[in-house]
């Protein structure tokens, strides 16, 4: 669980932050170890990181989703896309928000730019935390309403 002053937020905002790359291979690689059967039983077709807006990737450097998706992508052998959802719009973050703020501020926030790829594939959505959920959900509702069979979510950390 992700918890204020914990170990694992501590990776997080390493890797998020002061940009220690390799953290997300270390993130990865803990996803894998711990979920590889269960997301083998998914038969999934392709990995979509969560987008970050330009203005924010930009700012960090890269995607931390995409860093960590790679990897698992590499280590199962499955695609992953990170041009399929795009983010419309900056977002303030979620890290302050109540429930009801985080779907406020995410909703419509994506749009998809390659449908024809996604048509009846199961796909995996891979983001650094889960907090509430909002951002997986909308991504996923957006997935499925445009064709996806099945979405399932990985993530390094859940926030308590």
């Amino acid at each position: 669980m992700f918890k204020s002053d914990s170990e694992i937020q501590n990776i997080v905002h390493s890797f998020k932050y002061q940009q220690q790359y390799q953290i997300g291979n270390f993130l990865g690689e803990q996803i894998i170890q711990h979920l590889s059967k269960k997301v083998s039983s998914w038969n999934a077709d392709l990995i979509i990181p969560i987008p970050l807006h330009n203005l924010r990737k930009a700012k960090r450097g890269f995607n931390q989703a995409e860093t960590i998706a790679k990897f698992i992508g590499k280590n199962i052998d499955l695609t992953v896309k990170a041009d399929i959802i795009k983010r419309n719009r900056h977002t303030q973050t979620q890290t302050t928000l109540t429930l009801d703020e985080r779907k406020e501020n995410i909703g419509g926030a994506f749009s998809l730019r390659k449908k024809n790829i996604i048509k009846d594939k199961n796909i995996i959505l891979i983001d650094d935390v889960i907090t509430t959920g909002a951002t997986i959900t909308e991504c996923g509702k957006l997935l499925i309403e445009n064709g996806a069979k099945n979405i399932y979510a990985l993530s390094a950390a859940l926030a308590e």
